[in-house]
């Protein structure tokens, strides 16, 4: 016994599971019916819904541009010197505006008057080994003033020179406007085995030549001062303080359609607080390079690098009809259909010979035998709404929901 049950388990594992419906012949509610249909078609509610998208992202930003300056001096930038991270993910950032402090080296230096924990009137202000809130360095116990001045600052131990605080206006990769971003985009519906990605494109010098706009809607390469101009910003404005921008694709399929109808939608947003002015706007981060001279000190060239984070979001959902292929396409639809529909015809119908209820025997295989009284009480009914008989024993006894009474299916009393 113990077996058989088992077995039956395993094999129920291999069984398809559907709905079975039972057809009314009722005009009432079939008319309710075909209502209802009409705006599930309008809708596409008919169809079923996958929201569990899979989503890949890779991208590549090309582009140069070359610099002058007294600290750098002469200097082409490319993809591997602005891009971060380098081998480019969801997130990545573009560096459009740069403060840089080079030959830093670690040795004592007067900390900056704008600090507030750096100021001192004398040495007792400047306790040793102790670090400078939002400061550069540690405090060595002196207090540095200039001439005959009665307040200084307090000498630390630092990196020195310390960071320039202020820098250019103007972008310092101008450039940077023209560069591309190119987003490949992979996708999956797992509920449907379904895969696209943007790259499915036949004819490959396409992508040596489009940039996404009105008359490229699927080109997956982005001029990057476009993007932020579709985002409501502009390049020139942006670019000295940094920001942050969204990408937005979308991937609503109609998966009954051909997989080449399954196209990303593409939205441009700045998602950073553009409108307060605030210490905090805009986006900066540092980082340094380090070398050694030829003593082997280790010395550094500090960035502060201020540019424009991109988020790239993908979201989606895939639709498809499941039922339509069981009951109408394959082979043995016909089979499948009688056993999901099973025909209960109204009481007019079922006065005529072969058709409804009426020719159910009154006794057979596992059924008993009724008296003839009994019988009679069967065939005796109430003719109710649109012609349904309803026998008295069967008579619900509590009220139908409101919602039937408003379509005329009231239960008379």
């Amino acid at each position: 016994m113990e077996r058989t049950g088992w077995k039956g388990l395993c094999l129920s594992l291999f069984d398809y599971k559907t709905e079975k419906y039972v057809v009314a012949k009722n005009k009432k509610v079939g008319l309710l019916y075909r209502l209802l249909q009409w705006v599930f078609l309008i809708k596409k509610g008919y169809q079923d819904v996958d929201t569990s998208l899979q989503s890949a992202v890779v991208t590549k930003v090309k582009g140069v541009a070359f610099t002058n300056t007294s600290a750098l001096g002469a200097r082409l930038w490319d993809v591997a010197d602005y891009v971060i991270p380098s081998q480019g993910e969801n997130v990545f950032f573009v560096v459009t505006n740069m403060i840089v402090t080079p030959n830093q080296r670690q040795q004592t230096c007067a900390e900056r008057e704008d600090i507030p924990d750096g100021m001192c009137s004398e040495d007792s202000d400047c306790h040793p080994g102790e670090a400078v809130i939002a400061g550069h360095g540690v405090k060595t116990g002196r207090c540095l003033r200039a001439g005959n001045s009665a307040r200084g600052t307090c000498e630390i131990f630092a990196w020195c020179p310390l960071e320039t605080k202020s820098g250019p206006q103007e972008p310092f990769l101008k450039e940077a406007e023209d560069f591309t971003i190119f987003i490949k985009n992979f996708i999956r519906f797992p509920k449907f085995n379904f895969s696209n990605n943007v790259m499915d494109i036949k004819n490959k010098s396409f992508l040596k030549s489009c940039h996404f706009g009105p008359e490229s809607l699927y080109c997956p390469i982005f001029r990057l001062g476009s993007v932020i101009r579709w985002a409501g910003s502009n390049f020139h404005e942006m670019a000295p303080e940094g920001g942050v921008i969204g990408i937005r694709i979308e991937w609503n399929c109609d998966l009954d359609k051909a997989a080449s109808e399954c196209n990303p939608h593409y939205s441009f947003s700045r998602l950073d607080n553009k409108l307060a002015k605030s210490v905090s706007s805009g986006y900066n981060f540092r980082f340094a390079r380090y070398y050694r001279d030829q003593a082997g000190v280790e010395f550094r060239t500090l960035m502060k690098a201020y540019g424009i984070r991109f988020d790239v979001m993908v979201n989606g959902k895939g639709a498809f009809f499941c039922d339509l292929v069981l009951i109408y396409l394959i082979k043995k639809s016909g089979f499948y259909r009688d056993k999901k529909y099973e025909e209960v015809r109204s009481a007019e119908e079922e006065e005529e010979p072969g058709l409804g209820l009426s020719e159910q025997p009154a006794s057979g295989p596992g059924l008993q035998k009724q008296p003839e009284q009994h019988k009679a009480q069967q065939g005796s009914g109430i003719r109710k709404g649109n012609g349904y008989v309803c026998p008295k024993r069967l008579e619900p006894s509590r009220p139908l929901p409101e919602h039937l009474h408003v379509f005329g299916l009231q239960q008379e009393p």
